[in-house]
């Protein structure tokens, strides 16, 4: 009997900058919560342009709309504190 085999699983640019984006996301969490500021604002600007470009990469336009979104609110947030 011949085996079966897979080739292993090719890692797409997308889920590297997905994964990236996440991570920042998180840490601009971690930052809010220690209220470490302005840090946590570039963090989330940075995850969101990431968050954006992959719902570029997967022709997603809610994702790219929530991240239009959270964008826009974040910096009005910011010129206005």
């Amino acid at each position: 009997m011949s085996e079966i085999t897979t080739p292993p699983a090719k890692i797409q640019t997308v889920d590297v900058v997905k994964w990236v984006a996440t991570v920042i996301q998180l840490i601009g969490y971690g930052l809010t919560g220690l209220n470490i500021v302005p840090w946590n604002v570039f963090a989330f600007f940075v995850g969101i342009f990431l968050w954006f470009a992959v719902g570029v990469m997967w022709k997603d336009r809610a994702i790219m709309v929530v991240h239009v979104g959270a964008f826009v609110s974040l910096f009005l947030g910011y010129l206005n504190s």
